[in-house]
């Protein structure tokens, strides 16, 4: 069962050729033979998920329905679940238990959906391999000596080794997408406003979005109409009507109708040849479906990481001053306040979240607000006319998701620049506050996942997972398993 998609158990359920219970069981035996080395999860709750399978089966039993009841799902580890540790995988928060209930967890429970553990993430969401976690070690599926991705790694890693049916991610900079190309998952971060932000620990806010971690699109798009809406909470969200995603995909793969954009900006220099051989193939894909290739451009896309960095790090530096030694989380004494701070934050947080608190507050000091966060703003402005601009002229937009597949675990920790700039196909998707997807499209010669990524405009999802589907639909990359031995 642990191998099967959402939509697939959702049908067994319905036609009683399975319990959840069964779904469950068979999720967590999956868990006790293979995470001793994927290490996807923090922290596991077998007995609650079990009393959440019994009570959806007895749902079911009662006449409720739906395509999330009885199905478990695997959390990033930076959402309030309540009853739950939510440790950021970090150090300043092991110990803490959520007194509350995210918005997008609330949703879940009301589907009907079981809640299976938390897994891991790069320490507060900051780093695209997951090596930054204070708490654990999440190796790619494919291949134990490369990592998974990040910042979501542990959400990817638990879905393509069946440890998950699905999992929730957040993406800040291409944190769902990443991973979920690195590990041959369907990620998709969802439009700024379109999930609310409540119970998600920020990392900045301006940037963060929440989105489902999948083994198809369909299965995307039905935990994100689960999820999507708007909520009072969350002055961020966007009161806008959700489609039923699900339904509206249909055996109709045709793209006929359809203009996909081609950046050349995003073709960059130094790209593997294998992933961008592995994109053009995709793009030829769509056109024999029916599709139209046009050219666009998104020339001030070269600044998208300059721009992230100054923005995503003034606001971490804002958002993480909570974590002080007060309230809650790590506490170490001192004589006075200060110290206090000092000694708590020194010992509670990891080298690149402080690197990147350190840096955020540098752009916001007095002398240089203007110079960087001012002037990163106004570029910002300029990356999503450039969106707007090339949305005039295609539906979506077509091009590949990282510059190379996932690389070996160790190889970019010691240069943090050269892993920033890992993010440069991601991050201008953030910026604008649109839409992005990335799916599965190939594989390098050494059996490592390849992504491709399909952009929209703001609240255009519809259009991006009907070329995601279309695409999955008539290929069998997404078909593909990693091949794990018992521990």
């Amino acid at each position: 069962m642990n191998t099967k998609t959402i939509s697939e158990l959702s049908e067994l359920l319905a036609a009683g050729e399975c319990t959840s219970v069964d779904i469950v069981n068979d999720v967590l035996s999956a868990i006790d033979e293979r995470d001793g080395r994927v290490g996807a999860y923090l922290t596991l709750d077998r007995e609650a998920a079990l009393e959440q399978a019994e009570a959806a089966d007895e749902a079911r039993a009662g006449g409720q329905t739906g395509a999330l009841l009885g199905i478990p799902l695997a959390i990033k580890d930076l959402l309030n679940v309540k009853g739950q540790p939510c440790t950021c995988a970090s150090k300043m928060l092991e110990g803490y238990t959520a007194p509350y209930d995210a918005t997008v967890i609330a949703r879940l429970r009301e589907a009907g959906a079981i809640l299976l553990g938390r897994v891991n993430m790069d320490e507060f969401a900051m780093g695209s391999s997951t090596e930054n976690s204070a708490l654990g070690k999440t190796c790619n599926p494919w291949n134990f000596d490369h990592v998974p991705g990040g910042s979501s790694g542990g959400s990817a890693a638990s879905v393509a080794a069946d440890e998950a049916i699905a999992s929730l991610g957040s993406d800040t900079g291409g944190s769902i997408r990443q991973p979920a190309a690195f590990c041959g998952c369907v990620g998709l971060k969802p439009t700024y406003g379109m999930v609310s932000r409540y119970g998600l620990t920020a990392f900045a806010s301006s940037l963060d979005q929440i989105g489902p971690v999948t083994k198809t699109v369909k299965d995307a798009a039905l935990l994100l109409e689960a999820i999507a809406g708007h909520d009072q909470k969350d002055s961020t969200s966007v009161d806008v009507d959700v489609p039923m995603f699900g339904k509206k995909l249909t055996d109709d793969h045709s793209l006929a109708g359809m203009k996909l954009g081609l950046p050349k900006e995003y073709f960059v220099e130094g790209m593997d040849p294998e992933v961008e051989q592995a994109v053009r193939d995709a793009v030829e894909h769509c056109k024999n479906l029916g599709a139209e290739i046009v050219d666009v451009s998104l020339p001030n896309a070269k600044y998208a990481i300059a721009v992230y960095y100054i923005i995503a790090t003034a606001e971490a530096s804002a958002n993480l001053a909570r974590f002080d030694g007060i309230r809650y989380g790590m506490r170490l004494d001192g004589k006075d306040p200060i110290e206090l701070y000092g000694k708590t934050r020194a010992a509670g947080f990891g080298s690149e979240v402080k690197r990147r608190i350190i840096l955020g507050t540098y752009v916001l000091s007095s002398g240089y607000y203007d110079a960087y966060y001012l002037r990163a703003q106004k570029v910002r402005t300029l990356i999503r006319n450039d969106f707007i601009e090339a949305f005039r002229q295609c539906d979506a937009i077509i091009a590949p998701v990282t510059p190379t597949p996932a690389y070996k675990i160790g190889e970019k920790s010691a240069d943090p620049l050269k892993m920033y700039l890992d993010d440069i196909l991601t991050t201008p998707v953030n910026l604008a506050g649109i839409c992005g997807m990335s799916i599965p499209c190939g594989f390098s010669s050494g059996g490592l996942p390849i992504g491709l990524q399909i952009l929209g405009d703001s609240f255009k999802e519809e259009n991006i997972l009907k070329v995601g589907h279309a695409y999955e639909q008539t290929t069998d990359w997404h078909k593909r398993k990693p091949a794990i031995q018992p521990v």
